[in-house]
């Protein structure tokens, strides 16, 4: 099963990279960073590889690769941004039953959005599983769009420029590369889910442990009358 939907997702890709090239990888970063459904690992490690390595392009094309995988993400990021912040939450919750997003995983951005603002959308992009939500909560909250922009642009494009390298440098070790993701998928959904849970689980004590901080009493004052 896993070697079909391999072979599947490849042979589409190569096709729309043949037929598309950079306009391709474009459009489906705008997709994926609108709904989270496609994976950026995907698209940009076989852009890497297929799009620059197999055409013996030089190396330096990593770099405006990067710059169009960026356009995309941004691109993607603003319509996330703009529901959000047009919609309020209850557009928000709309979209996401309809595209089978937990609400609980918004909630959970939210709360790391007020906590760290700014910096948690430059460093967002580049964590799977929060750079394709950090966008609503900014949305949400009527973050400066310029802020939001600049933000978004240089965190993608530093995410984007890495993944690309790395298909440029690994796409041809596939087959082996393949081969250990079969054996060891498990094991790393398994880890990765872990990490996430561990990071959440560590954010929310130190959330807890501010508002016992803020709620204590001042010296010399009594809290009964």
């Amino acid at each position: 099963m896993i070697t079909e939907i391999e072979t599947f997702v490849l042979s589409a890709t190569q096709g729309l990279y043949d037929a598309w090239g950079w306009v391709g990888v474009v459009a489906l970063l705008v997709f994926e960073n609108a709904t989270g459904i496609t994976p950026s690992e995907i698209i940009l490690g076989l852009a890497g590889w297929m799009l620059i390595a197999e055409h013996q392009v030089h190396p330096s094309m990593i770099l405006l690769g990067g710059l169009y995988g960026a356009v995309g993400s941004v691109a993607g990021s603003s319509i996330a941004y703009w529901l959000a912040r047009l919609g309020g939450r209850p557009l928000v919750d709309r979209f996401a039953s309809w595209l089978r997003i937990n609400p609980d995983h918004i909630t959970n951005a939210e709360k790391q959005f007020q906590r760290w603002g700014t910096g948690l959308i430059f460093v967002g992009r580049m964590m799977p599983g929060v750079r394709t939500l950090i966008s609503i909560p900014a949305g949400l909250a009527h973050m400066s769009y310029l802020v939001f922009f600049l933000a978004t642009f240089a965190g993608a494009y530093l995410w984007c420029s890495l993944l690309i390298g790395a298909g440029y440098l690994l796409g041809h070790e596939w087959s082996l590369i393949s081969a250990y993701l079969k054996q060891y998928l498990p094991f790393l959904l398994v880890g990765s889910g872990a990490a996430l849970a561990l990071y959440f689980w560590i954010a929310r004590r130190k959330a807890h442990s501010t508002k016992r901080t803020h709620k204590k009493p001042l010296p010399g004052h009594s809290s009964t009358k």
